[in-house]
């Protein structure tokens, strides 16, 4: 296939582009680098810089490369920004993802992976959550994310664009290449390495909840097991496949959730950090964040049964020593 990775330049974005060159698939890469990194591309990928938003533009580019299939992973990410600035997040999540989805019909792609989020379902009745849980997401980074997929079942219906979208919590670890350079920085997993590295203690926030040690319990799964899950999607998008609908006129929007099923605390992710340095981290203990529920975690039943997918690097120290030697080959992250 030629893919069209939006956000490639970015975490989750380059290490997917990664993924589908080791493949033999061909990659181009759009992204305006206002977040992602220019060196964070590998030199197998062509790399436009733009903005997916752009119709005229990556309709003509879609054209130009003949690209068989988008992986959208380009998107205003920050909980607490999209709080602040909600109109940043609709104009470029919701607004510009339409405008990609018009590119994409008007240029014949009928092939779309949606990197979506967790966050659809705000806070869950249950866990773990599946797939047909209610989506009451409680920011309007949630909300946006949802709105879009909405749009992806619209558009299967009334244009045959064959999607899945991949709904995950907390992404984590590094490849050999790619590692995680934010800025701000608001995970877990990078702000404990950083009080690591003496850059000032982390705030662990509550400890007090109903859990076995206090403190709360997410789901992780590393960023290499995401772009592998990333690359099955695409593969069920094709024309053929009863995945994504019985045919030309029965396109079909897919959605599964990722994850470890089990979830780790707060407390798991400091302990599991110290072992991988090999010291102890300063930390101190904050209060609750307000909507922050006890426990967070996602059932991936359906990406192992449709899929085929299962996350191959479950292990959370494997996580945090992927990332910590990813972060002492470049302490300055990367050059741009």
């Amino acid at each position: 296939m030629r893919i069209l990775v939006t956000g490639g330049a970015g975490y989750v974005g380059s290490a997917s582009v990664e993924r589908l060159l080791d493949a033999a698939h061909d990659v181009v890469v759009l992204d305006d680098l206002s977040t992602g990194h220019r060196s964070a591309v590998p030199d197998a990928a062509s790399l436009v810089e733009g903005d997916f938003g752009d119709e005229a533009a990556v309709t003509a580019l879609l054209e130009r490369e003949s690209i068989d299939a988008i992986l959208h992973c380009g998107a205003r990410s920050l909980v607490g920004e999209s709080v602040r600035e909600p109109e940043r997040y609709y104009a470029s999540n919701v607004v510009g993802g339409v405008a990609l989805l018009d590119a994409a019909r008007s240029a014949g792609v009928r092939r779309l992976v949606f990197s979506s989020t967790a966050a659809v379902y705000g806070i869950p009745d249950a866990t773990p959550i599946l797939e047909e849980a209610p989506l009451r997401p409680i920011n309007p980074y949630g909300e946006t994310k949802r709105a879009f997929e909405g749009a992806l079942r619209a558009y299967a219906v009334a244009h045959g664009l064959r999607s899945v979208s991949l709904r995950y919590f907390n992404v984590a670890g590094a490849t050999e290449t790619n590692g995680e350079d934010h800025h701000p920085e608001t995970h877990l997993i990078p702000n404990v390495l950083a009080a690591a590295e003496d850059r000032g203690e982390v705030t662990l926030f509550g400890d007090d909840y109903p859990t076995p040690d206090g403190t709360a319990i997410r789901d992780y799964i590393h960023v290499a097991d995401l772009a592998d899950a990333h690359l099955a999607a695409l593969e069920a998008t094709a024309p053929d496949d009863p995945r994504t609908g019985a045919g030309p006129a029965d396109a079909r929007a897919l959605v599964c959730n990722l994850g470890n099923a089990g979830g780790f605390s707060v407390r798991d992710v400091l302990t599991a950090a110290e072992a991988v340095v090999g010291a102890p981290i300063p930390h101190r203990i904050g209060p609750r964040r307000t909507g922050d529920p006890p426990i967070l975690v996602a059932s991936a039943d359906r990406a192992a049964d449709v899929l085929g997918w299962r996350a191959r690097r479950p292990d959370l120290a494997e996580m945090i020593a992927s990332a910590w030697s990813w972060r002492l080959r470049h302490p300055d992250g990367y050059p741009d």
